[in-house]
């Protein structure tokens, strides 16, 4: 009998849960007719599009940082728990066989890619990079029902209003027929098709690569090319420059020179003493123009100079290690070029919590880290060289274990 009532009391909260479940799933599809399709309808969709994207269509639960109506507020998911290695983006295996593959689409579509490059600027190896970094040259699984995900975040999400504003665009391509309802899959994000664009990005960016009067970026790899060239190229891609070059860094050159707010003419960072680790000097066409230190990893790894092109990388993610592995797998396609010069120092390991106690720390004590988000960013790795040589350390540029009691201290 005991074994019945706990049996009993421990299926109960699971009973409510599904209650309140069902109460929230009729409340959603109400949200559905009484925001969403004004809205939509206000934007050019018709009912029939309407009724088609959301037919069968409930919560989906399993999404990250949903926040049901009347739910007390939890901290927002971490879902990286360690901050870890930057050289852990750029394992062998990943590296080499997305410049490999990429190889292969770059004879597959010559013809395709010299055209795009005609139009845009953009180099075709740099479109390729960012096609096999997103999507794996088209063959990641992308599983989710783009109208499941963007419905559920905008309704119970904790940005609710752009995840509503991102299905309305989405429900705007469906309306204009690039692609099936079947074909709009998205990632967990609402990422759409084969770029990842945000229903938003597909609306300004999404070209028609192959002639065919609709820009089909889940099936169409010319769709595709076309669609992520023109994204760079509105972004601001500079035609005929490079994306940057690793360079050597010498000690008497500080590493917190690092950051696009920081930037000299390539011909003063070499006359600081930086030169390219492949001992060639700088291009003629690149000496006068602007250029950029990056340091992902401070001192413990290759260090760089960068051009504008680079920050227009980040534009498509915000994340140096991104713009970084897109530059160099865009070099192997094109130029057969190895692995970086300068090695990854064994670095990393900290939990997510403690770099951001250093980074509210720092911010204590008056330095600008970008925010206390347990990410390492250029303006917190250059935070924490000031910090070091303020305090009359070697600088490093990049958090450790051992500076957390001196921060606080």
């Amino acid at each position: 009998m005991l074994r019945i009532l706990a049996l009993l009391l421990a299926l109960l909260p699971a009973s409510l849960a599904a209650q309140d479940r069902a109460a929230l799933e009729r409340q959603f599809r109400g949200w559905l007719e009484q925001t969403v399709w004004p809205r939509a309808q206000g934007a050019g969709v018709s009912r029939s599009t309407f009724e088609a994207a959301f037919s069968g269509v409930t919560l989906d639960w399993d999404l990250p940082d949903l926040v049901p109506p009347g739910a007390p507020a939890q901290p927002q998911r971490q879902r990286q728990a360690e901050f870890g290695s930057p050289g852990a983006y750029f394992s062998a295996g990943a590296v080499q066989g997305a410049a490999s593959v990429g190889r292969q689409m770059a004879a597959r579509h010559a013809a395709t890619l010299t055209r795009i490059e005609r139009a845009t600027g953009v180099p075709g190896h740099v479109v390729l990079a960012i096609w096999g970094r997103e999507s794996g040259y088209g063959r990641a699984a992308i599983p989710h029902n783009v109208f499941r995900v963007l419905g559920t975040k905008g309704f119970i999400g904790r940005r609710a209003e752009y995840f509503t504003e991102e299905l309305i665009a989405a429900l705007r391509i469906a309306q204009a027929g690039h692609a099936p309802g079947a074909a709009m899959k998205s990632s967990w994000a609402g990422a759409l098709g084969q770029p990842q664009f945000m229903p938003t990005s597909f609306l300004k960016y999404a070209a028609d690569g192959d002639g065919d009067g609709r820009a089909d970026i889940w099936r169409s790899e010319a769709d595709t090319l076309a669609s992520i060239a023109t994204y760079l190229a509105r972004h601001g891609w500079v035609a005929g420059r490079d994306w940057g070059f690793e360079v050597r860094v010498p000690e008497a050159v500080s590493c917190t020179l690092e950051g696009p707010d920081q930037g000299r003419l390539i011909r003063d960072w070499a006359a600081m003493g930086i030169t390219r680790v492949s001992g060639k000097p700088f291009p003629k066409h690149e000496a006068a123009r602007e250029g950029f230190l990056l340091m992902p990893a401070g001192r413990h790894g290759p260090a760089f100079v960068v051009t504008p092109n680079f920050y227009v990388l980040k534009s498509y993610n915000m994340s140096d290690l991104y713009a970084l592995f897109v530059g160099h797998v865009g070099d192997r396609i094109a130029y057969g070029v190895g692995d970086f010069a300068g090695g990854w120092g064994r670095v990393g390991g900290l939990m997510r919590s403690d770099v951001a106690a250093m980074q509210r720390a720092l911010e204590a004590k008056g330095h600008d880290v970008g925010g206390a988000d347990g990410l390492a960013g250029f303006k917190t790795r250059r935070s924490i060289g000031r910090w070091q040589e303020a305090q009359g350390r070697a600088a490093t540029c990049f958090p450790d274990a051992g500076m957390r009691g001196a921060l606080n201290g």
